[in-house]
């Protein structure tokens, strides 16, 4: 034990978790592995707009430039990234394509992130 917590001393001594629970945390950090990308797909404001108007209700690509004033295939690159992450899906009807949202867990994460960024400090 002795050793696990020499290697940090010289950093800080007011936590120095034992072997044990180091090893524990860590398995707990595991957890969360992945969600970083999906962080990241959010980041991006346009797709979270995307999501949100997918959230409301089915839109081809064409609905959603016009919504949000940009070009087709920015849309469409936009997208490839979200239905790549599973957050949309589509369907075609002749020769149209119509996205929803793959699942509402998103949306939910949109809602609660709102609601944090609502609150008053």
């Amino acid at each position: 034990m002795a050793e696990c917590n020499r290697s940090r001393q010289d950093i800080c001594d007011q936590y120095c978790p034992s072997c044990q629970e180091r090893d524990r945390l860590r398995e707990k950090v595991l957890e969360v592995a992945g969600l970083s990308e999906l962080f990241k797909v959010l980041g991006d404001e346009t797709r979270t707009k995307i999501i949100y108007l997918l959230s409301e209700e089915e839109l081809c690509v064409c609905d959603l430039a016009e919504i949000l004033d940009m070009s087709l295939p920015a849309i469409s690159h936009h997208l490839r990234l979200l239905k790549a992450m599973r957050l949309v899906r589509y369907r075609r009807e002749g020769k149209q394509v119509y996205y929803t949202l793959d699942d509402g867990h998103i949306v939910s994460l949109i809602h609660q992130a709102q609601e944090h960024y609502a609150e008053e400090r």
